[in-house]
């Protein structure tokens, strides 16, 4: 049985890329949106730290996110990530609360 899968990542911006960053970033939004298995791909900044953002991301299941991280978009993003911002990734499954 499949279930949708979340994607929660913290990035923090390594000194002097924010820019660079929030780019990187801007150019995940469509097409990853576009995906057939995406419910959700968003982008917050914290109030408190404009250098720290989290990536909402849910997928119908995971398969859904094995056909994301095979994509160009995200093979360039992951290509160019570590070099502008520290990255923490949690896939998490849905907790049935009764």
């Amino acid at each position: 049985m499949t279930h949708p899968v979340k994607i929660t990542a913290v990035l923090i911006a390594r000194p002097g890329k924010l820019d660079e960053l929030k780019a990187l970033l801007a150019g995940m939004v469509a097409p990853s949106r576009g995906e057939p298995g995406n419910l959700r791909w968003d982008i917050w900044q914290d109030q408190a730290d404009p250098n720290r953002f989290v990536l909402d991301e849910l997928y119908v299941d995971n398969a859904a996110i094995a056909a994301h991280r095979a994509t160009a978009h995200f093979q360039h993003y992951l290509s160019k990530i570590n070099d502008v911002a520290e990255r923490t990734a949690m896939v998490l499954d849905p907790v049935e609360v009764a």
